[in-house]
C-alpha cells in the first residue's frame, strides 16, 4: 500500500518552457488567480506517479507515460506529504493540448518568467528551482 498523501504536481518542461496553469480567481482555495503547475489532489489509493498523471489527462488532455517522470521530490504541506515530479518533453505539442474546467488558462511560458512571476504559487517556485539546480543539460 501507497504512504497517504495530499497531492502532487508537475514541472512539465519543453526545452526553456513550462506548463503552467492559471487557477481559478475564487477566493476559497488556496492560491486563486496565481499561476501553478499541472496536478492536484490524490483520488483513493492511486500512486503519486498515477496522481499527477491523471491530473495532467484531465486538466489538459496530455497523456505522459509515467517513465518520462525522470525527477521526484517527497515534500510536506500543511501537516501531510506532498509529491513533485518533473518531466522533460522537448517536443510537446501544444497544439494537442485540450482545456478542462479547472483554472482560467493554460500557458507554456518561458522556465524564467514562471520562476520570476509575483502571482504564481511560490512553494512551486521553490520546486522548481530545486529541480533546475540539479537538472542535468
Amino acid at each position: 500500500m501507497t504512504e497517504p498523501f495530499r497531492g502532487a504536481k508537475l514541472a512539465l518542461l519543453a526545452g526553456d518552457r513550462i506548463v503552467t496553469i492559471l487557477r481559478d480567481d475564487i477566493p476559497t482555495i488556496p492560491w486563486p488567480g496565481h499561476w501553478d503547475l499541472p496536478g492536484g489532489g490524490r483520488e483513493g489509493d492511486e500512486t503519486p506517479e498515477a496522481c499527477v498523471l491523471r491530473e495532467l489527462r484531465e486538466e489538459l488532455a496530455v497523456d505522459l507515460p509515467e517513465t518520462a517522470l525522470t525527477y521526484r521530490a517527497r515534500g510536506i504541506r500543511k501537516g501531510k506529504p506532498v509529491w513533485f515530479f518533473a518531466a522533460e518533453w522537448p517536443g510537446f505539442d501544444e497544439s494537442a493540448v485540450v482545456f478542462g474546467n479547472e483554472g482560467q488558462t493554460w500557458r507554456l511560458a518561458p522556465i524564467d518568467w514562471f520562476l520570476n512571476e509575483a502571482k504564481a504559487v511560490a512553494h512551486q517556485q521553490e520546486n522548481l528551482r530545486r529541480y533546475l539546480a540539479q537538472r542535468r543539460p
